[in-house]
């Protein structure tokens, strides 16, 4: 049991800072005084103003210590309570209106013990304001508890002089037994989260890392929290050791402790009623309201929480939203949304893009011996209704996981792949390049929606969102050999192993063979005895080729609107270098090659780099490169998937493979309105309205659609910019 303290009260206010850890020569206010959010020259009060405070009902056992600056108005200032150094800024004879909370300026009924009050702020009925920077023009309503530790540490995970090792805060992510831990601290990237939870092995550097986030912050004892200007907070319980921003708009928090909140005019943070925000780091931007509980988590800028969701030991990127349901040890990537009551996210890596449906249960480790395991999922991962998977479990780029109980670990190598359960038969189906050829709707609005999403102000990194991309192209390779080799063993078992990727191709190439007669098998997919099926694969092949192809086109196409073809011979042709398809690797929503990811690691290793700032610098950097390094892939892509050499690549060929990638968009365009419109088509969906005219008037006319024309407008303005090419 905590044991209570009996002291005198003249000392109330004072010794914020214990004495063992004063440097010599400083008093307890050295370091307040280097967090000053304006300049003011203080004075000491007159006495006719101490008399005018006493009249109006303030009180203090010290008023020598109640500094102000002028103009000084004290009968804006009443039935206060002053305890050690409070400095007061300047005040006017003005109220302040935040929508529509209107309160005159100055201080009321309130305690407030060794502060900072910004000019023109608002205070009224804030019950125990102690060692707090309250910046200018803020408006504070009905607060019942605002204090400050002399240790607090405003959500990052480093410890002040005197701290306990055991105090240390971490995000345990990726995993629930810890393994996987990092150091929180304002301002880290989802890249940084990615970098420290990988290489777990590599103790350099996992101590280069906690070292560079020891590094960022002072261990010094004695920081108040602040509050930034024109923030307003009213009607909430507890808010301990915070540091918040400008513009801020705070209300009815049951409480805050130990945060860090982002804010600025341009993208301001608002946290509402009910939430819960303990040991975390809040972005620019952000909503937080009704009831949300998160617990050792960063959130990232422009991002969402609310209607009741739970975030602990949780990473959350940018623009990213989650309602209602509940996310536990998670590293996850950009633009995730999750919105449904009862889904659950454990123990993942979700690298963004993402789609949490209803009843979806990503992760409950009661299904193992320990709660150890792990789920890895690539971009544009959708888990479908009621979908409940198991520990360890690895999905790549923009799989679909149709509703079902999928009771064993499951390996899906194939991008854009649909996965469900063939029950009768006992068996697992895989639909290769199922989006590219039954939901091509879903899959490019997704495209548009998260780039017109992402509302960050600074764009330090290049977030890759197009489908089509060196991650997604190069899980397609592979999956065109694992199919090759899967056609190959089913047609000819007896033939050597390293054969059946060649039969395969051949089969596959030939359009007489009828790959319907015989079941292909996929190995290594699920962890059980029974079988996994490739169906529809003639069809998923070449959709798979054809987007390589696509995308290859796409690239030179952009590259060539600013160069002429003799610029990229130069560049490209004529360095006598093969051209290989370089490996990448989604770093935090970046993508960065593998060499480049390597150098960098090794940079940090070797102590090279020293701090998270030039960390920053390098995937920036990196980013500036990635239009390059993706037209680089593209061209080698081109000539993997067509069985080229460099030399085949003249101004003709060219010239005609973008003109065909009119026809492909064509195709794409199409295939869109086509999805789309077996909504209309559906009978069951029509039977709800008194006819289509009403249906129409519900969900609006398919052919006034914004996104289906916007994809049209984009394939005219497309189709028209390629006739002119390499003329």
């Amino acid at each position: 049991m905590s044991s209570l303290h009996k002291k005198p009260l003249n000392t109330l206010g004072y010794g914020f800072v214990p004495s063992e850890y004063l440097p010599e020569g400083h008093d307890e206010y050295y370091l307040r005084d280097k967090q000053q959010l304006a300049t003011y020259s203080y004075r000491p009060l007159h006495e006719a103003e101490i008399d005018s405070l006493i009249r109006n009902g303030n009180y203090s056992p010290n008023w020598k210590d109640v500094w102000v600056a002028d103009p000084f108005l004290p009968d804006q200032i009443q039935q206060c309570k002053f305890y050690g150094r409070v400095r007061i800024g300047p005040m006017e004879p003005v109220y302040l209106e935040y929508r529509d909370l209107q309160l005159p300026t100055g201080i009321y009924h309130s305690i407030v013990v060794s502060c900072d009050i910004g000019a023109r702020a608002a205070i009224h009925n804030v019950r125990y304001l102690a060692h707090f920077i309250i910046g200018e023009e803020v408006m504070l309503f009905n607060v019942h508890e605002m204090e400050t530790s002399s240790n607090a540490k405003f959500g990052n995970g480093i410890l002040k002089d005197g701290d306990a090792a055991s105090s240390l805060i971490e995000l345990e992510l990726c995993n629930e037994n810890g393994g996987r831990a990092v150091l929180p601290y304002d301002g880290m990237q989802a890249s940084d989260v990615y970098l420290w939870t990988r290489n777990r092995h590599d103790r350099q550097l996992q101590e280069r890392f906690k070292a560079m986030t020891f590094g960022r912050f002072d261990s010094r004892r004695g920081y108040y929290s602040v509050v930034g200007h024109r923030t307003v907070i009213k009607n909430s319980h507890i808010i301990k050791d915070v540091k918040i921003g400008t513009d801020a708009y705070i209300k009815g928090v049951n409480k805050l402790k130990n945060v860090t909140v982002n804010s600025i005019a341009g993208a301001y943070t608002q946290i509402g009623e009910g939430c819960e925000l303990v040991n975390g780091i809040i972005g620019h931007g952000c909503r937080i309201f009704y009831g949300v509980k998160a617990v050792r988590f960063i959130l990232s800028s422009f991002s969402q929480l609310k209607y009741g969701a739970r975030l602990i030991n949780s990473f959350l990127g940018d623009n990213s939203t989650i309602s209602c349901c509940e996310v536990l040890n998670s590293l996850i990537f950009p633009a995730h949304e999750q919105h449904h009551n009862n889904s659950f996210l454990c123990a993942s890596l979700v690298m963004g893009q993402s789609n949490m449906a209803a009843g979806a249960t990503v992760g409950s480790n009661h299904n193992s011996r320990g709660a150890d395991g792990e789920i890895v999922a690539g971009r544009g991962f959708w888990p479908g209704l009621c979908v409940s998977l198991k520990h360890n479990s690895r999905f790549a780029s923009y799989t679909l996981i149709v509703k079902g109980d999928f009771m064993h670990e499951l390996d899906i190598r194939m991008p854009f792949a649909m996965v469900s359960h063939d029950v009768p038969n006992n068996r697992l189906l895989i639909l290769p390049a199922y989006w590219f050829l039954y939901n091509m709707y879903a899959l490019m609005r997704n495209n548009m929606k998260f780039i017109s999403r992402d509302r960050r102000t600074l764009k330090n990194q290049y977030f890759e969102y197009d489908v089509l991309a060196p991650d997604t192209i190069n899980e397609t390779f592979s999956a065109l050999r694992e199919m090759e080799t899967a056609v190959g063993k089913a047609y000819h078992p007896a033939a050597d192993s390293g054969e059946w990727a060649r039969l395969g191709r051949e089969l596959l190439a030939d359009p007489g063979a009828d790959l319907r007669e015989r079941e292909i098998l996929l190995d290594g997919v699920e962890n059980s005895s029974r079988k996994v099926v490739l169906i529809k694969v003639r069809e998923g092949y070449a959709a798979y080729k054809r987007m390589i192809t696509y995308y290859a086109a796409t690239q030179l196409k952009q590259y060539f609107d600013t160069h002429t073809y003799a610029q990229f011979e130069t560049a490209y042709l004529t360095d006598g270098l093969t051209a290989e398809r370089a490996l990448f690797e989604n770093v935090g929503g970046q993508l960065i090659r593998k060499t480049d990811l390597a150098a960098l690691v090794d940079d940090i290793r070797g102590g090279r780099i020293n701090d998270w700032d030039t960390v920053h610098q390098r995937y920036h950097q990196l980013s500036s490169q990635y239009p390059t390094h993706k037209l680089e892939h593209a061209l080698a892509s081109l000539l993997e998937v067509n069985g080229m050499e460099k030399v085949q690549l003249t101004a003709p060929y060219l010239q005609t493979l973008i003109e065909e990638s009119v026809a492909t968009k064509q195709w794409i365009c199409k295939e869109i309105y086509k999805t789309r419109a077996k909504d209309y088509q559906n009978p069951f969906r029509l039977m709800v309205y008194e006819n289509e005219q009403e249906m129409d008037a519900v969900i609006g006319r398919l052919a006034d659609n914004a996104f289906i024309r916007q994809q049209q407008e984009e394939y005219d303005r497309y189709a028209r910019s390629v006739k002119t090419y390499l003329a």
